[in-house]
Parts: C-alpha cells; structure tokens; sequence
C-alpha cells in the first residue's frame, strides 16, 4: 500500500511513499506545456501547464503515480482497493460535464488547474470512468489527494457516487475510506510529542523507566490505518528549518516513519511489499526528490531546467542502487 503527506515551511512539498511487491519500471517524467494529451472521452489538450513527477511511461503516454505542476498544485493516487467504483462512459452527456478515464485523472487536473480551489470547479462536473489504457493495464482502484501550499482535498469515487473531502491534516493512506481514517483520530486524543505524565488513572504513581516516550500509545504496525495515525502524528508534530535542505530531509523522515521493510508484510506466498520509492515534491520550485529501497540518496530534478515550452517528454531512470561511502 502507499503514504502521501504534505509539508509546508517557506516553501510546500507534497509526496508519498510507494509500497508495492514490484516495479514497473516507473521514471521521474517531465511533461512540458505542449505535450498533446489526447484524452479519451475529453478530447485534446494541446497546450497546459508542465507537469512533473513519477509515471510508468507505455506507448508514448505519461501515467502518472503522482506529481506537481508548475504552479504549485500536488496530486498523488494511492490504492483503494474494494471500494473505488468507476463509471460507465455516455455516448451523450451536458457539454459541460468532463468524462475522463481513471488512468488520465492526474495529468487533466495537472495540466489545468493551478490551486485546489480550481481542481473542485473541474471536479464538480466530472464523471470519472473505468476505460482502461489497454487489456494490459486495467483502470486501477485509486482515490487521490489534492493539494497546494493552502488546501489539501481527497477524491474518492465509490459506488454512491465522486465524493470531495477537505484534509485538515494533510496526509492520505488506503482504506478504509478518508472519513473513517479521520474519525480514528479519536481514539488517540491525549496522544502528544511530549513526556507521559507518569501516573495510572491519574491517581497511581509510576516510574517512567525511559526517555523518548513522546507518541506513547500511536499504533506501529504496518496497516493503511495504522499507518494514516502515525504519519499525520509525525508531521502534525515535525519541527524543521524553512531552508530547502532541512525541509526536504524533514519530509523524508516523516515518511520514513512508516517506511515497509522487505519481510514484514507478506501480501502473497513468497512476495512482500516494500516501500519501492519515497518521493518529495517542493510543488513551489518544480523539483522532485526521491529515494529507493536500496538507495537512500537523495536524488533530484528540476522541471525548470528542462524546455518546458517543449512536446517531448523527459524521461529520467530511477538510481535504484546506492553505494558505500567508505571514510578510512
């Protein structure tokens, strides 16, 4: 399963964790402003805003894990599987409603909206359908989060219909579906970066038999829930510089706070999710960070110094193995 998380010092960064049992050869992938997207059902967008982030890059075509454009608005899809429905394309339908496939979701919102609030004005005539890209690639079970240095939103569609939530805290995992994964939240209201009061029942003296208990009583354990609380604790509770160096070491170590090591989550006989890549988008410069399982080097690229007048797209191979940096 997967983690995504904003953050926001001087500038903002969105970004999630990749937690799957394989790769599929994903790339970071720039999309300059005048890349044609030929859009199933929505027709062609010949000219947008450039786009940049992970995508599995088939026949020519960017689909997109997650990314920023250049305005600053961040979108991640992460799995939600068992309770994402799609829709049926209509041969006839308002003009003013959008019929887009599931697999087109990020990229339609990327190349036009440049805040949140823009993204809900598209949202609200959207139909989003379950045409897949080929027979090889079937429409995924996804829901997304949405989010600028302001807002942050989740979309998920089920069978009752496209739902739009405001994200006070900024952070998404799987299921169940986001009100339910706000509403655990209650279950941990004393929880705090500070030292426990050393007490049972507030009446039983006790004896705090170690420092560094700050989040006494968050769950640890490797689950989409689990993971929602933990994650929105460490970054509800991160501190930082504003500095480009400190925020984006930050991000990463928010994230990593629910890191999946190879071996602790079984998902089939002999297969095991791990976190594949973690990426960092400052959304406010255009650049996307990332790190790999085995290589924990911060890698970067900038959508600015790319030709973003351009209609290729960039394409830039994950670094998936690191080296040992010997000091004697």
């Amino acid at each position: 399963m997967c983690t995504a998380a904003t953050y926001k010092t001087k500038d903002f960064y969105i970004g999630r964790t990749l937690d799957y049992e394989l790769s599929y050869g994903e790339e970071v992938t720039v999309t300059p402003r005048n890349y044609p997207f030929r859009f199933r059902h929505a027709g062609e967008l010949k000219s947008h805003y450039a786009i940049i982030g992970m995508a599995f890059v088939a026949g020519g075509y960017p689909l997109y894990y997650d990314g920023v454009n250049e305005k600053g608005l961040g979108m991640a899809g992460l799995n939600f599987v068992g309770n994402a429905v799609y829709q049926d394309a209509l041969p006839d339908v308002p003009a003013e409603t959008d019929q887009v496939a599931q697999f087109e979701f990020i990229p339609w919102i990327l190349a036009q909206c440049a805040t949140v609030d823009d993204a809900r004005t598209k949202l609200a005539t959207l139909r989003l359908l379950k045409t897949p890209f080929s027979e090889q690639l079937p429409a995924a079970q996804l829901h997304w989060i949405i989010a600028d240095r302001d807002e942050c939103i989740v979309v998920e569609s089920m069978a009752d219909g496209l739902h739009v939530y405001d994200n006070p805290v900024g952070v998404m995992t799987n299921n169940p579906p986001f009100p339910n994964q706000m509403f655990a939240l209650n279950n941990y209201p004393g929880v705090s970066r500070k030292q426990p009061d050393a007490s049972f029942a507030g009446v039983l003296p006790l004896q705090a038999y170690s420092r560094g208990m700050g989040g006494l009583g968050i769950p640890g354990d490797l689950s989409s829930q689990s993971r929602f609380v933990k994650v929105a604790f460490t970054k509800l509770s991160s501190l930082s510089g504003d500095d480009e160096r400190s925020s984006v070491s930050q991000f990463f170590h928010i994230l990593g706070s629910v890191d999946q090591q190879r071996g602790c989550c079984e998902v089939a006989e002999d297969k095991y999710e791990i976190t594949i890549y973690t990426s960092c988008c400052n959304a406010t410069k255009g650049i996307y960070y990332y790190t790999t399982y085995d290589n924990h080097q911060i890698h970067a690229v900038d959508m600015h110094h790319e030709d973003l007048d351009g209609s290729e797209l960039r394409r830039y191979p994950v670094e998936l193995e690191g080296e040992v940096k010997w000091v004697n």
